[in-house]
């Protein structure tokens, strides 16, 4: 699993030796960020990570010129590999760490609203729904941010509460979608 584009554009990220986490491949990544790339402007941007896994989506974003990235995940494993990676990449200063469950993030307190949210929950369950949710609750996203779900083709949202879906991308057995605050 490597990074696609960027100032780390070729470097391998730690990977998962369980299958509990699933990382998004490269090629997915590569076709989410050319879509991306007419709907943002990631330089100096704040992202959110959620359920982050390995941080692939972050770290992609980090590479592409995004300023700072937030990870959030509860899973130990999955805090190893974010922890390995960001050192790895040497991006202590533009990386953070975050242990929450990511349907229960509480209200954002003194940290900045983010422009850009990745939720990669565990397929089939609705826990990307209520992450969404709770980042609207919670403050945690600026009033012009973009969110992107990532779920199982057959169980993408049509709809999400508080969001207006801009648009869904299938990629195999993957669907992306895009969403704004509504």
């Amino acid at each position: 699993m490597r990074i696609v584009g960027g100032e780390f554009r070729g470097r391998r990220l730690a990977a998962p030796k369980s299958d509990r986490i699933r990382p998004t491949t490269d090629r997915n990544r590569e076709s989410l960020f050319n879509i991306l790339s007419n709907r943002i402007d990631l330089d100096g941007s704040r992202v959110i990570d959620l359920f982050a896994g390995t941080g692939a989506l972050g770290f992609e974003a980090l590479s592409r010129g995004a300023g700072h990235a937030l990870f959030v995940d509860d899973g130990a494993e999955a805090r190893a590999l974010l922890q390995q990676n960001i050192e790895s990449l040497g991006l202590q200063g533009r990386a953070r760490l975050f242990r929450r469950d990511a349907t229960r993030l509480g209200a954002i307190g003194t940290l900045r609203p983010f422009d850009l949210a990745f939720l990669d929950p565990p397929y089939g369950r609705g826990l990307g729904e209520r992450a969404l949710g709770a980042l609207r609750a919670g403050g945690w996203l600026d009033r012009d941010a973009l969110v992107v779900l990532e779920e199982r083709h057959d169980s993408a949202p049509l709809a999400i509460e508080g969001f207006e879906i801009l648009d869904r991308r299938d990629f195999g057995e993957t669907a992306m979608v895009l969403a704004k605050l509504g």
